[in-house]
């Protein structure tokens, strides 16, 4: 069974491509009519390649994998943050910033300093100190949360990118090609699929496709997670009863010891 109907893909208006004269010819393979100047997206194709990413993204983050949901246009803010947040992963909703991924280390330094001021804002520290002074320092961590709250808590650089519109994203597209980070997109007809490792064919403009897919792809996450919490609950249950058995036999050994002690007491 798909993860998505045909239905719930129709109703979202997944198939609405754009106009014929915007178009990049490398989508063509996806692209099933055109229908008064407007590309048609083949959905049928939108449906496999829909379930390889969903199966991708789901073993990903059963092994543990850290997946960074990227979507700042208008129309994809408030499902990223949404989607992303619900799977327990991180996201970046607003401008992205150039080097979030290849300059790893700056962008942590920036998240330690938007802790630093969360913290100073919390303990009251604001409140002492000089109005204009405490004024600018708000200001920087409002900044710095609109750009870095999506990823305040993400460990490591991402395992995965799940991006909304990647020639919107193409830097975060690009850093991710350069360090060798599989990419997951939404591709409209007007976008070079290329730089995308898992291509999902989907108009990327619609409020609904948008939500629906990256919903999906939330849901690998938290099908993915789960069974890495049964996984694991196998090794604890194999671990037992591999210490069980070896307390068994360490018994055995210890009553057989017993046995032939006493056997040489009564010679």
């Amino acid at each position: 069974m798909s993860v998505v109907s045909m239905k719930q893909l129709l109703e979202a208006g997944v198939h609405f491509g754009h106009q014929t004269r915007r178009w990049d010819p490398k989508m063509a393979p996806y692209i099933f009519t055109q229908r008064n100047g407007i590309y048609i997206i083949d959905l049928q194709k939108t449906i496999k390649m829909l379930d390889d990413a969903y199966a991708f993204v789901r073993a990903v983050a059963q092994n543990g994998g850290v997946i960074l949901f990227v979507g700042t246009k208008k129309q994809a803010q408030d499902s990223i943050a949404e989607e992303a947040t619900r799977a327990g992963q991180y996201y970046v909703n607003q401008r992205w910033l150039g080097g979030t991924l290849t300059n790893w280390k700056t962008i942590q330094s920036r998240v330690q300093r938007l802790k630093d001021l969360k913290k100073m804002s919390e303990d009251g520290t604001f409140d002492v100190l000089p109005k204009k002074e405490a004024s600018l320092l708000t200001k920087e961590k409002d900044k710095l949360e609109r750009f870095l709250g999506g990823i305040e808590d993400m460990p490591r650089i991402p395992d995965v990118l799940f991006v909304v519109d990647p020639k919107k994203e193409k830097i975060a597209v690009h850093e991710a090609n350069i360090l060798g980070i599989p990419v997951v997109a939404m591709v409209d007809t007007n976008t070079d699929p290329d730089p995308v490792d898992v291509v999902i064919p989907a108009n990327d403009d619609a409020i609904r496709a948008i939500r629906l897919i990256s919903g999906a792809m939330a849901d690998a996450v938290i099908e993915g997670k789960q069974g890495q919490d049964d996984d694991n609950a196998e090794a604890e249950m194999a671990k037992g009863a591999e210490e069980k058995q070896a307390d068994t036999e360490a018994d055995a050994e210890k009553t057989v010891e017993a046995e032939e002690t006493s056997d040489s007491d009564e010679d």
